[in-house]
Parts: C-alpha cells; structure tokens; sequence
C-alpha cells in the first residue's frame, strides 16, 4: 500500500496540470534531454539553482550556490590611484597600468564565482526519455521514460533545499551519485567553447571529503583561508521502489535538511512553494500576437523569478546556474557594472516586480561602506563611486580599468535608487535609501570633475568598450557615455534633494547640472566622444544612453528626434556584425523609444531566434552561424535576456520623463494586444487592450497619491465618475489629473 507521501507527489503532479494552463503554451517541453549545461532545464530561487540535464548517460543535476566565492584578493588597489592612471595616459605609458591593473584578473583564477557539485543518476535501465517539460508556472521540470518511470524536481522558491522523486519504478531503486568537482584533481579541462578560463583546480584548494550513509551523501569542500561549503543529499526510499529526495548546499556551517517523513506534506513543502510563484504570475501579465515574441517573454520573466529574491545576492553574470565543465565560469562569473548588473534589472520595474528589482538595490547598499572605501582610496574623493567588475563582498577586481574602475559606475547604479523610488514613491525608501545614495554618487562626482571656465570636464573619460584595452581607451574629453550619465545623476540629486525636502541643496545640484557641456552630437548623430565618430560596428550602445535608459531625449522634441534619428541611421548604416545578444536586446529599448515599433520588434525576433539556446538562455554569440553578428561563440550571461523582456515593456507602456504614455510602440498588424497591471512611475498600475488594431481601454490604478499625467493613444475618451474640470489638457496632448490613493480610472477610446 502506497504511503502519504507517494500519495503527496501524485497530487504535486495533479496540481501541476491546474496550474499550468494559463502559461503552458510558453513551458520548456523537449523530447529529450540537453547533453550541454547551457541547454538544462534552469530552476531557482535567487539562492539555490540547478540544471538539469544528460552527461555521460545520467541524469545530471548541477548544483549551485549564489554566494559561494573565492574573495581572494589579485588586484593591488594600494599601486592605483585615478591620479596616476591619468599621468600614464599623458605620459603615454600605459603598459604600466595595464600590468597592475589589468593582468591580475586574466592572469589569476581567483576572485570567481564558484559552482558547488553535481547530482548524477544512472538512468540505463529506464529506456529513452519521451518527454522533458519545464513547468514555468510552478517552476517544475517532469521527465518522462520509456519504461514508465517520472522524475520530477523542483527547488522551493522560499526554502533552502530542491526536491526530487522518481515515481513508477520498475527496476532496482535508483540512487544518486555526487560528483565533485575537480578542485584539487590536477586534471585539465578542455572548455567548451563558453569563454570558459583556467580549470577551477588552479584555485588548489583541498581535497573535498565525501561521506555517505545508507540515505545520504555529505560533500564538504574546503576552500581559502578557513572557508567552506557543503552539499548535503538526501532520499527515502518509497514501496514499489520509488524515491523520494532532498539536497542543499550551506556556505561556511555545516549543511542541514529536515528529515524526510511520511506526512503527506513533507518533505516537499509544494503548497507554499505554488504559493509563491502564483502571487509572482499575479503582479502582471502581457499579451502580444508574435508567439516566438511572447514565449521568450515569459521565459525571460521565469528566469528573473528563479534568480532575484530578498535576501539573496544580486544577479551576476549567470546568477545561480554556474557552468558545470570543469572550468572558472565565463568571465569569473562577476558583477559586471558597465552593463550586465544594470540591463538585468531594467524589466523589474515596468513588470511590477519591485521585490525581486530591489535585490539589486539591496545589494548595493550592503556593499556600500566598501564602496565609499574604494572611492576615497582609488579617486582621492570623499562620496561614492562603485567598481565597474566587483565581487560579492564590494571589493574591485580589475580588468580593462577603463570600465573596470570607470569613474561614472555609481551614476549608472543610481539608476536604480531612482527607479525604485519613482515607481513605488515609497517615502521611507527615498529618505533612507534613495536620497543618501544618490547625494553620495553626486558628491563624489562633483569633486572628481574639474570646473574650468564654467564648465565642468573629467580627468579621463571613456566608453565601454570601445578601443578596448589600449591606450586610445581613455579619452580627454567628455564621452557622451560618462556625460549622459552625469547629467542623470545630477538632474536626480537635484528631483530627490526637492523631494526631500531640501531645496537649497536641490538648487546646487542644479547648478552643477548646468555646468556641464552638452552632448557631443555631428550629422551622425551621438559620437562615441569629440572627434570619435562610430565608424565600426560595436556591441556596446554606451553613447545612446541619453536615449535609453535615462531617458534625457524625448523623440517628441525637434532637436532631440533629429539627433535620435542620426544615431539610428549611421547604426544601421554600419550594420550589427560586431553585436553580441545583448545589443539586440538594448536595441529594441532604443527604437521603442523612438516610436520605430517594427524595427524594435525585428530586434527582438532576432534575439530569441539566433541568440538563445533551445532552453532561452543567451549565449551572447550568434547560434545560427553567423546570419547577424560575426560573434558566434556561446558564453551564457542573463543580462540580454532581461534587457529583452524590457524592450517587450517598452512597446506597450513608457515612462517618459514626466508622463505615462500607454501603446507607445506597437507594430500595427498586431492587431490584438493587451496588459495588466504593467507599472509606471508615479507608482501607477496601467492596463490596456488593443482590439482588431485599435487601442480601446486604459485603465490606472493609483497606489499612492499623485498627479497623473499620460498621453492616451486615441484622440478623444470617455471617462466615468470624474467631477466636470478635473482633466486638463497640455498643448502636446498630455493629459494630467490629480489621483487619490487607491483610486481607479478607465479611458475608453472614444472612436472620433
């Protein structure tokens, strides 16, 4: 007789098929298993990940921490300073300050992201696999065998342990196998073509000890300087043959499950776990009539649920789905902040996902007494400034200085404090976090420029990653990618300093604001800086960042559409050969903006189709041989993914400096399209629907009290239960109104 808990899992598989209707046409369903790790069903929970896959015949399960690091330090920060580095430029010696600061990251294995171990199951007995699903809905992946047998696993999204069963067993009991990694073996791994780096046994810590009793496996790994980790699995045996398990993975204390019993709710926890991704799947949802357009939306919008969670660390470069060959993970697996930390939060926001978007916030702040730290040593300043490639723990780890240790990261990262003022206008966060944070970014870059003549320059300036590590990196005068971001940071010091209450320092940021030049722009619109005209295709849209995403230029201006226009026509006159994923991606954002919907939808159809791996996933390279980027090399990093769910938001809803502007970029044989519950700034819920290729509702639903101000896509309205007077209309067709907190409003076309 079957006990509870075999009874439980075959609820946990009935339940699934309820829950899984609205998005299962957007599932991961294969027939067969990945033979790559980058192809794996992904699963998460922002702490722990898993990847599952076929490696050698098993099933494989790689396994994953987000805060497992080596902090090693290789970086001297004590032999730079931003002083020096600009006396080099001058002095034309920069071989010396590629040595110091530069080498150290190439030529070191550590500081890295680290992966924790890999689960195997001998799976020969069970016959060819028929159906491989990743239920997005409930974050479960179900395989299917020939002979009958179900696995299913899952991690739960609010517990520190991943769960798995075999159900239907015929054969002997399966049992897992733990498989280590090669830390200390001395063995060579030959990479896969991931721009993969040394093997982790170059980091030569000690031989990890496994123990094992009749129903666990205990691995513990030590690593440096007195640190360790430890995965701990284990399984129950069911009648009939079936199993059912659990593993975790703890950092630096001894790692710990609850005992598997037989109550029908335990181990699995399922009903909370449902829980959580079904209150996820409620903050919003969007429909579009491209399907390869909408499936990688939700997928990308999967992924941002398996990797951003309270409490746990930002997204890096892969987040918690480390690469499981044998070597350091792409680019050390690091905090990237000229790009990849920013893009991978840009959806958070419009999606109605403040929770996950304020782990990047959350994160910062945590490292930011290390950051003031940095900036006094590096730049000789008081205030803020954030390494442009850093570790968990806040500390620089060097690379192409120009951009690793870039003097404008915190103008971008404040960003972010902006954003999540701006579309909760949450006081407590804005007196606390936003205000703080940005006053600090301000205050170092004030004093880190020089004020000549009644202009403001920076010592050097440069522009991700153009030239990319010589000399010609540096530029001596404004690039347009430092000066938008330093006229962000201050026009947002001068909007928090006001809203703060603190109106006289609002003016000085003012001031400060006006002090610097204008955009470098000629006949092809934004220059990379003064007399560097973009004459080559470049991944990196860095002097479009007055565009999008700190959307200074409004295309609705004459001036501004002229030079928006420029920059797109000498963009696509070069061509996208040197793109990798994520300038498709970023791209979409910047026709958006531009009103240019069928190009901005192209971009996106290029991405999901020649960037992605069958399991969405962005390989940076193109996969399709080389049809639009001579890139075709395949290192997973997320932050493409991300900046394409984004550039989706962007079609259907923009915040646009001071207004909202609903269906600002649909493409017009999309004749069908809607959202609910998408947010803007002001911290307004916006819906909308568009039927048979005309726009016919907008609903706002105001969380807080404020003034609305929208442009509506249809000409004339009908709005209900509104006092006569209390819509005004600008002369650029800008409505605006007072809200009252919690108060609905719905504009339906009137189809004059």
């Amino acid at each position: 007789m079957k006990t509870k808990i075999l009874l439980s899992l075959m609820l946990l598989c009935f339940t699934n098929v309820i829950y899984a209707q609205r998005l299962k046409p957007y599932n991961l369903s294969f027939p067969k298993l990945a033979t790559r790790w980058d192809e794996a069903m992904p699963l998460g929970n922002g702490m722990l990940g898993v990847l599952i896959w076929e490696k050698n015949n098993k099933l494989r399960l790689s396994l994953d921490r987000a805060d497992l690091w080596d902090e090693r330090k290789a970086l001297d920060m004590s032999k730079l300073n931003f002083k020096w580095v600009e006396e080099q430029v001058h002095q034309n010696n920069y071989a010396a300050v590629q040595k110091i600061g530069d080498e150290p990251y190439d030529t070191s294995p550590y500081p890295t992201k680290l992966p924790a171990a890999a689960m195997e199951f001998d799976i020969s007995k069970l016959g060819k696999v028929i159906s491989n699903e990743l239920d997005i809905e409930t974050a479960l992946n179900t395989v299917k065998f020939e002979d009958g047998t179900i696995f299913n696993c899952y991690i739960h999204a609010m517990g520190a342990q991943g769960y798995f069963s075999f159900e239907n067993l015929k054969s002997a009991a399966i049992l897992p196998d733990l498989i280590v990694h090669n830390y200390s073996n001395g063995l060579t791994e030959k990479g896969d073509n991931n721009h993969a780096g040394e093997g982790l046994q170059k980091l030569g810590y000690a031989k990890g000890t496994v123990s094992t009793t009749a129903n666990t496996i205990r691995y513990h790994q030590p690593t440096y300087n007195g640190h360790y980790y430890e995965v701990l699995v284990q399984w129950k045996k069911m009648p009939g043959g079936n199993i059912i398990g659990s593993w975790t993975i703890s950092n630096d204390k001894v790692a710990t499950l609850p005992v598997i019993s037989s109550n029908a709710k335990e181990p699995t926890g399922w009903d909370t776990h449902v829980k959580w991704w079904k209150d996820y799947w409620s903050r919003s949802d969007i429909s579009v009539p491209d399907q390869l357009i909408q499936k990688q939306y939700y997928l990308e919008m999967y992924k941002l649920g398996c990797v951003a969670r309270k409490g746990a660390p930002a997204i890096t470069l892969q987040a918690v789905w480390t690469a499981d060959n044998g070597s350091l993970p792409p680019w050390k697996g690091d905090f990237h902040n000229d790009l990849n930390t920013q893009l991978s939060y840009w959806p958070t926001y419009t999606a109605n996902h403040l929770a996950e978007g304020a782990t990047f916030t959350d994160w910062l702040w945590k490292i930011r007494a290390k950051n003031l730290a940095y900036t006094r040593q590096y730049f000789g300043v008081a205030g803020l400034n954030v390494p442009g490639v850093i570790t968990l723990n806040g500390d620089p780890m060097g690379g192409w200085i120009q951009y690793s240790l870039s003097p404008t990261v915190s103008a971008w990262t404040s960003q972010h404090f902006y954003w999540q003022w701006k579309y909760s206008m949450d006081d407590v966060f804005l007196k606390t976090r936003a205000y703080p944070y940005i006053h600090e970014a301000a205050t170092y870059l004030e004093n880190i420029t020089r004020l000549k003549n009644g202009k403001r320059t920076l010592p050097l300036s440069s522009s991700p990653e153009y030239n990319d590590n010589s000399i010609k990196a540096w530029f001596l005068n404004w690039s347009n990618f430092d000066l938008s971001l330093s006229k962000f940071l201050f026009k947002a010091a001068a909007e928090v300093s006001k809203a703060n209450g603190k109106v006289e320092e609002s003016k000085h940021w003012q001031l400060v604001l006006d002090q610097l030049p204008d955009y470098e722009v000629n006949e092809t619109g934004f220059t990379i800086a003064p007399g560097s005209d973009l004459t080559s295709s470049h991944r990196h849209m860095s002097q479009y960042m007055a565009i999008y995403p700190l959307d200074l230029l409004d295309v609705n201006k004459g001036k501004d559409k002229t030079i928006i226009e420029n920059s797109f026509k000498r963009l696509e006159a070069i061509g996208t050969r040197a793109w990798c994923g994520y300038s498709f991606s970023w791209m979409a954002s910047l026709y958006a903006r531009a009103y240019e919907a069928d190009k901005a939808v192209k971009q996106l159809e290029i991405f999901a189709s020649n960037f992605c791996s069958p399991n969405s996933f962005h390989l940076n390279g193109d996969q399709k041989g080389g049809q639009y980027s001579g890139f075709t090399y395949r290192p997973f990093t997320l932050e493409g993914n991300f900046a394409f769910a984004q550039g989706v938001q962007e079609l259907l809803l923009q915040s646009r400096r001071d207004y909202i502007q609903p269906f600002p970029a649909v493409p017009r044989n999309w004749q069908n399209v809607s959202f609910n519950n998408l947010r803007a700034e002001g911290a307004f819920l916006v819906s909308g629907t568009k039927e048979n290729g005309v726009p016919t509702k907008v609903k706002i639903y105001a969380e807080k009290t404020g003034l609305l101000r929208i442009k509506l896509p249809f000409k004339t309205y009908v709005v209900k239960n509104l006092p006569a007077g209390s819509i005004k209309t600008t002369d650029d067709g800008i409505l605006q109104l007072s809200m009252k907190k919690q108060q609905t409003i719905t504009f339906e076309n009137g189809y004059e």
